[in-house]
Formats: structure tokens, sequence, C-alpha cells
């Protein structure tokens, strides 16, 4: 009995002392089916817990009832999409993407929330598991302490000390409770030290959700803005008239023709230049474009974006970079300048031609900085952006600062992001 005391205290000591517990196969795999449940079982009936628990699933049913709100709209504005262009119908467009990015915006709030929410839960079940490791730890070194005393003592001098033999028994049978009351207690160690574990590895997963969130409704908010001036401006552009809709839906369509139509005249007879200079080694024969802007690329409106606030117009052949009024532009190749339109108050733009038959455009440029048939290396400043409203180069339907960035590929348009790093 004393050679078994001694080898418990030796071996809950090392326990203490490294942090790790010695145990059979069979408990490490009881331990690894159940720790799960018992953890959960640990805070059933807490009643912090439920109320955070209720909270979350409340959130829960509210972000669900928004996403099937927001998808009525969704549907809506692809009703007004199969129907003709028109003043009313784009003006319905808006409106409902309008409400949708509201939506959005309420539900990834709700989502922000309820990641909040969950933080909070875990810290409070990860103060919960340090302290009762610690109540645990305080229990273990008191059982430790009465072992310790025993071993201390003969079989002889326990004896002696006890009135009678049932008394010597019943010393010896607490002792045995003793050793069970360890085993318990280690085990306890050992489960609430998994949960804490688990606990804190969710917490991490959730900040970082949060962030994610948090970089979603800014950019959602920023749509919402983008949105809402769209249909200022067109309402502005069109005096609410439905003739002048169609007179800036046909010049909007003649201006994409144009573009399309200059470089196709163009690009055969600038091709012969660049294969005079492929051949003298002046120009690299493949055509790897590099951002015309300086980071950070952040994209407004994509290539073909379906929620594109003039898609019902037309389909955005390009993508739409943030900047501020006057950021340098820089051509992202060789290649030779084909058009530098300034066209005041207008739609300013400018169009290289590279090699390989891919070109690119920038719209609501600002100022231009090159001539046409000229020919320019990566890197060069070609011109400035622009695109706010009422400016030079802007246009009649920019809602904002940002590069209008086209790639070409024989002459049709190819979405940018596949020729960027």
């Amino acid at each position: 009995m004393i050679k078994t005391n001694k080898l418990i205290f030796i071996a809950v000591c090392l326990f203490l002392i490294t942090g790790s517990i010695l145990f059979t196969g069979t408990y490490f795999i009881f331990a690894a089916e159940n720790s799960e449940n018992n953890k959960e079982e640990m805070y059933d009936n807490n009643p912090d817990i439920q109320d955070l628990k209720s909270k979350i699933d409340d959130n829960e049913t509210k972000i669900e009832n928004l996403k099937k709100a927001a998808a009525e709209y969704e549907s809506k504005i692809n009703e007004y999409r199969n129907k003709s262009a028109s003043l009313k119908n784009q003006l319905a467009i808006l409106d409902n993407q309008i409400l949708k990015i509201e939506l959005d915006i309420k539900t990834t709030q709700l989502k922000i929330d309820k990641v909040k929410l969950e933080v909070e839960s875990m810290n409070y079940k990860i103060n919960r598991e340090e302290k009762e490791i610690e109540d645990q730890k305080e229990n273990l070194i008191e059982y430790l302490r009465l072992i310790n005393d025993y071993d201390q003592r003969s079989f002889l001098e326990i004896l002696i000390l006890n009135n009678s033999l049932a008394e010597f028994f019943s010393q010896i049978n607490q002792l045995e409770d003793v050793q069970d009351n360890i085993k318990d207690a280690v085990d306890k160690l050992k489960l609430l030290k998994t949960a804490m574990e688990t606990q804190k590895a969710d917490k991490e997963l959730y900040k970082q959700e949060l962030e994610t969130l948090k970089a979603e409704i800014e950019a959602t908010e920023l749509k919402l803005k983008q949105e809402l001036k769209a249909k200022e401006i067109l309402l502005i552009e069109t005096k609410s008239s439905e003739i002048e809709f169609q007179n800036l839906l046909i010049e909007t369509q003649q201006r994409q023709g144009e573009i399309s139509n200059e470089i196709s005249n163009i690009q055969e007879e600038i091709k012969s230049k660049i294969l005079r200079l492929e051949g003298s080694g002046d120009t690299p024969k493949t055509t790897l474009l590099t951002w015309p802007l300086e980071p950070p690329h952040t994209i407004t409106s994509y290539f073909h974006d379906p929620d594109y606030p003039y898609r019902h117009i037309f389909e955005h052949p390009a993508i739409d970079i943030r900047a501020a009024q006057g950021t340098q532009i820089k051509a992202p190749a060789p290649g030779y300048v084909a058009r530098a339109k300034d066209a005041g108050y207008g739609y300013s733009y400018i169009i290289l031609i590279h090699n390989n038959g891919v070109s690119t455009v920038y719209g609501h440029v600002n100022k231009i900085y090159v001539k046409e048939d000229t020919y320019v290396k990566t890197g060069d400043i070609i011109g400035l952006t622009g695109g706010k409203p009422k400016t030079l180069g802007a246009g009649n339907l920019s809602t904002g600062p940002h590069l209008h960035f086209e790639v070409r590929l024989n002459g049709i348009p190819v979405n940018p992001l596949e020729y960027l790093p």
C-alpha cells in the first residue's frame, strides 16, 4: 500500500510540473470521444451562457429573415433588367439595389453582433475553466498532502494511534477514497484543459471572422453611396425625361462602339511597328500587365459586374479602381498610344496598343500626358485619374473619383484581372 501511494504521489507531481497526465490507453480513447459532450454539459445549465445563446439564436433568425427579403429585391432587379431600357426601369433597378444593399448592411451588422456575442461566450467559458483548473489543482494538492501524511507512518504506527481495528480499517478505506478522488480530479483537469484550449482556438477564429465582416460592411457602405450617387446623377443628366434618357443611352453605346472601332482600325497598323521594335529587341514579346495605379488596388466595380449601377444601359467592360482625383496613371506594359482623347468635361480616355493583340483603355482621365502615335514604356506616366462629377474628363455617368481600366484582346473586352498579378 505504501509503495502504491508513493507511486501515485510521484505520478501526480509529474503532472503538476509538466502539465501532462499519464493515462491508460482506454482512458485516452474515452476522453477523446466524450470530451466535447462533457464540455458542453458543463455550461448547459449556466444562466449567463444560456442568455448569450438565446441572443445568438435571435440574431441568427433576424439574419435569415433579412436574407429572404434581400432575395426578393434581387428578384425584382432581375425582372426590371429583362425589360426594355427606359428611365423608369433604370430608376426601378437603382431603387431596388439601394434597398437590397441597405438590407445587406443590416445583415452584416447583425453578423458582427453575433460574432461579438460568440467571443463574449468564449471569454466567459475560458474564465470559468481557468478558475476551475485552479480549484482542481488546490484539491489535488490537499489530496497529496493527506497521502504524504499517511506515507510518513508505518502500519504499526497507524494501528497504535487508532483505538480499534475498526478505526484502523476505516482510515485505510479513507485512503483508498482519496486515491479515487485524485484520479477524478486528474480526469477533470484533463477535460478542463482540453475545453479551454478549444475555446481559445474558437475565439481566435471568431476574431478573424470579425475583421473580415468589418471590411465587408465598409465595402457595402461604399457600394450604397455609389448607388445613391448613380441615381442622383441619372436624374440630373436626364432631367427626369425619358427622351433625355434615350439620348444618353444612344450616346453611351456609341462611345463604346467608337472605342472598339478605333482599336480595330489602329491595331493592325500599330502591330507592324511593335513587330519592328520586337525585332530590334526594344520591347518584350509577351504582354504581362502591371497595375496602372500604385496600391492599394481597391476595386469598386468588376468586369461585367451584375451590381454595376448602369448595367441596364451597358455591360461594364472594365474594372473600376478607386483612386483620388489626380492620381498618376502608369503604362502597365510597353505600347503605342493609339488614342488620347481630351473631351473637355465629357468622357476623356487613353488607348494603348500592346503586343499579342492586347490593348488597354483608361477612362475618366482628368489630364493626358501623352500624344497619339508615340511609344511608352512600362511605368511611364500617361495621365491623371479623374471621375469626380462635373470635372474635366469625367463624362456624364461617373459617380466619383476612380480609374476605368479596360483590357481588350483583338478589340474584345476581357477581364483585366486575368492579366494582372
